[in-house]
């Protein structure tokens, strides 16, 4: 379920390529005067630790850069609507500018897409003469894009065209659509007439469905891997997706104006923003390297010092967490964006005293970066996410161990930096170890006194877009049903055990809230409150706080799944999920995003021209 690998040489945009396609959209966008709603799925079931608070309080990256590019591109009728926010929204109500959207988005992560297809479900309520174009994105979307198609007469559904890349694919998914498009023709009829002409076929990074009726797909053609952009400071400033917003509301439809920017920072004060994208290690259980094509990507640090500047100047916005997968992954990358921030200075003003920013590292590059966590600090750095895993490294190695977690910790909180350690239990892994540093409670200890400030505790679950993710299923260890309680998607969180060869998966889900009880509770807040006079302040009095609140969220969701486990029968699957559609490559080849054993049929003759672009 690894993402396949596009040639050498072959895996990035052409410099200036991004930029040029936005300038040739801003040229014909005035004669199409689009509409476009971009709906965030969530399911408020995931709400728990180590999810709350930010979950609601920071707009996601992903809907936000659609919307930037949307705008950018010279679509300024675009609405961005957070299911987080807006938990009624109904997309066969909807109406922007006094009219039914050209173009409806839906972006959701896995565990959310159950919430994503109710959304695609009811938009196909609209009449089909008036019913926009459906396009699906989001990271279900890149590693699962089959899933939001229907090939079940009796259930029509789902997406028109799944977009499984980034902003460019969307965009020039658009630019040849539009290309298409007569005058007062729908997107939806203008996408038929160009997939039908096979002009499609060319941008990689898109699944779509041909023969069949509309909602129910006959095959699906998968254009393949996209092409990454690169040089970062070719996105859309993201500043302009904040103008999207729709307000929080009850309501079904949607208001007649969009958030205005005094609110921003008070229903957002944390910001998303990218730093960098890619990581160096190939953890069997990360999708991540795979996705970037094994490229590490970046922004200029005078981008993100300008970006940071005028998100605050014109929202208020002061905190901003990096979107990375591993900030330190290039040391020297690293060193030119943090000198960047820290003398960054904008209307005589340092940046430094006006913002503070979080991303993650692992434990290996932040002892590489050690002699310059002084620098980092100066640069407006309060906290960092470390993936630890396993401080043993039994599970994985990323160079980390019990002393070297320790020293990282410690040379942090010398530097005013809050160490935030995410750690995964797994079957071997006991909740006490004698002796031994192995058990969960023992690492959670250990953490605790090396200055960790937060604490994550996720069980291993099958990860799409992994190399784990079909052996969990052929070894048996994925859990179908429970108590007759089947699992659903949003469980699929690392919260709820549904995972597991132990005869009883329970005590797992148990060793969860245990270890969470165990770094979150009343005594620990009034010690952190104690030894507040530290370089790292109240934090972790304020993190203590917040993660108790999360904790009775997490027993009150996960409590009756420990229920079922332990006294239910379990009925377990030794199979990956499979797509019942065929899918076929517009090249020839393997498709690049169909799952083990999907039919994928051979052509008769080629039906559709060869592409010309990557």
């Amino acid at each position: 379920m690894e993402l396949p690998r596009r040639n050498r040489g072959d895996e990035l945009l052409r410099p200036g390529e991004m930029a040029s396609l936005r300038q040739r959209l801003r040229q014909i966008a005035p004669k199409h005067d689009l509409t476009t709603v971009i709906a965030c799925a969530f399911d408020h079931r995931t709400r728990m630790l180590p999810f709350i608070y930010a979950d609601t309080h920071m707009v996601p990256a992903g809907v936000r850069a659609i919307g930037s590019a949307m705008v950018d591109a010279g679509f300024e009728k675009t609405r961005i609507v957070l299911q987080q926010w807006n938990k009624h929204f109904r997309p066969s109500r909807m109406q922007l500018d006094g009219r039914i959207p050209d173009l409806f988005m839906v972006s959701s992560m896995s565990m959310h897409s159950g919430r994503a297809m109710e959304l695609m479900k009811d938009a196909r309520r609209i009449d089909p003469m008036h019913r926009p174009l459906i396009i699906a994105g989001g990271s279900h979307a890149v590693y699962e894009p089959h899933q939001f198609f229907s090939g079940n007469p009796d259930l029509p559904g789902g997406a028109d065209v799944v977009v499984t890349g980034e902003e460019f694919v969307l965009l020039s998914f658009l630019e040849v659509v539009l290309s298409f498009r007569a005058e007062g023709e729908s997107m939806r009829l203008a996408f038929n007439r160009a997939r039908d002409a096979g002009a499609l076929d060319g941008i990689s990074g898109l699944v779509f469905a041909r023969g069949g009726q509309d909602g129910v797909a006959e095959k699906l053609m998968d254009t393949g891997i996209q092409r990454l952009l690169g040089d970062l400071d070719e996105l859309p400033h993201p500043v302009l997706g904040y103008r999207l917003l729709e307000p929080p509301s009850g309501a079904a439809t949607l208001g007649p104006r969009a958030l205005p920017a005094s609110r921003i920072q008070w229903l957002s004060p944390i910001s998303s923003i990218v730093l960098t994208f890619g990581c160096k290690f190939a953890c069997p259980y990360c999708p991540i390297p795979a996705y970037n094509q094994r490229q590490h990507r970046m922004k200029s640090g005078q981008r993100i010092a300008e970006e940071m500047w005028r998100l605050n100047k014109e929202y208020g916005l002061e905190h901003f967490f990096g979107v990375d997968d591993n900030f330190f992954n290039k040391k020297g990358t690293t060193l030119e964006i943090v000198e960047a921030l820290a003398n960054a200075e904008f209307e005589g003003v340092p940046l430094r005293e006006k913002v503070r920013w979080y991303t993650e590292v692992t434990v290996h590059d932040t002892l590489q970066m050690k002699e310059h966590l002084p620098l980092v600090h100066k640069a407006g750095c309060r906290a960092l996410w470390l993936g630890v895993e396993d401080m043993t490294a039994k599970l994985v190695n990323k160079g980390q161990s019990v002393d070297k977690t320790s020293e990282a910790f410690r040379l942090m909180r010398a530097n005013g930096i809050c160490p935030m350690p995410m750690m995964m239990h797994h079957d071997s892994q006991p909740l006490y170890s004698h002796g031994t540093n192995y058990g969960l409670l023992n690492q959670i200890n250990l953490l605790r006194k090396a200055g960790a400030v937060s604490m994550q505790v996720l069980m291993i679950t099958p990860a799409v877009g992994t190399k784990l993710y079909e052996p969990t299923f052929t070894d048996g260890m994925v859990i179908a049903k429970a108590g007759g309680r089947k699992a659903e998607p949003y469980m699929f969180d690392g919260n709820y055990v549904v995972a597991s060869t132990l005869p009883r998966p329970w005590r797992k889900q148990l060793n969860l809230l245990i270890g969470y009880l165990s770094f979150y509770n009343p005594w620990w807040l009034l010690m952190a409150l104690i030894r507040h006079k530290s370089r790292v302040g109240f934090k972790p009095a304020i993190v203590q706080v917040f993660g108790m609140m999360g904790l009775i969220q997490s027993i009150r969701r996960t409590s009756g799944w420990a229920i079922r486990l332990m006294v239910g029968k379990i009925d377990r699957v030794n199979q990956a999920p499979t797509c019942k559609i065929p899918v076929r490559a517009v090249r020839e080849g393997i498709p690049s995003h169909a799952p083990v054993d999907t039919p994928t049929p051979t052509p008769r003759g080629r039906a559709f021209p060869l592409p010309v672009a990557g």
